[in-house]
């Protein structure tokens, strides 16, 4: 009897310190995902749009080169779609023909930065000073104010987006990827586009990639003839009243 007490004791006492290892991980376990959950509350741009509408945006980084930009302009044209362009502003100024060109057919113009640096990197001012001065680049050929950001190479930090919202920027990236800059076959870009795009959707392509213009056509009609509508991003987007969900999807706060 007195083995069996002193083992009966034993298991009380591992009990308890085993119970109280157990409430120990668990509350670590609900600290940690606090802190989890607080450490990912990041600044996000607009990756796509909830809309139910089927109202979708293509979209044109502009850095380097216009050797296609008119063969893509004749193509939207046809197509009698408004597309978005973003300039980088010593594009801007080295191509201000075509800068005017773009904005003159009904297109839409956002900055793309002054030097196309990794932004994550930069100052607060410098931040401010590369929107600012592209900004105006784009308005002196445009004349029209700049309301669209997109980061270069899609590189981001908190400091970039806060700032580029306080400054009334909203900072754009995109959910459907041409990849058009790898000089992908025209079929290639456009399977990879029309399999991707959702109502909402925001495509990534370039100015001058080497067959985006030849995938146009096949990409325009297609989603046509799928029933989705092409808008310029700053008539995608919802301007007031909205959050941006952790994938980076804009909801009206009444669709919420």
């Amino acid at each position: 009897m007195k083995f069996f007490t002193v083992k009966k004791r034993t298991l009380l006492s591992v009990g308890a310190v085993l119970l109280a290892v157990v409430a120990a991980m668990l509350a670590a376990n609900f600290s940690g995902a606090a802190e989890v959950y607080s450490s990912a509350q990041r600044s996000l741009p607009i990756y796509c749009v909830g809309r139910d509408d089927n109202k979708i945006a293509i979209s044109f980084d502009c850095a380097w080169g216009v050797e296609h930009t008119d063969d893509i302009l004749k193509n939207l044209s046809d197509g009698k779609v408004r597309a978005t362009f973003f300039a980088v502003e010593f594009w801007a100024k080295e191509h201000p023909d075509y800068l005017k060109k773009v904005s003159d057919a009904g297109h839409e113009v956002g900055t793309h930065s002054a030097t196309h640096s990794y932004m994550s990197r930069l100052s607060k001012s410098e931040i401010e000073g590369e929107l600012r001065s592209s900004s105006d680049a784009i308005t002196a050929v445009t004349g029209k104010a700049v309301e669209l950001f997109r980061p270069p190479f899609g590189d981001y930090d908190d400091l970039l987006i806060d700032t580029a919202n306080a400054m009334g920027l909203y900072p754009v990236q995109w959910d459907v990827d041409s990849l058009d800059w790898k000089d992908l076959s025209a079929s290639d870009i456009a399977e990879r586009v029309v399999s991707r795009v959702k109502s909402g959707s925001i495509i990534l392509c370039h100015n001058n990639g080497l067959h985006t213009a030849e995938a146009l056509p096949i990409i325009i009609d297609t989603l046509k003839a799928r029933g989705y509508t092409f808008v310029p991003v700053g008539e995608l987007i919802y301007r007031d009243s909205y959050t941006i969900d952790a994938t980076g999807k804009q909801l009206a706060e009444n669709k919420m």
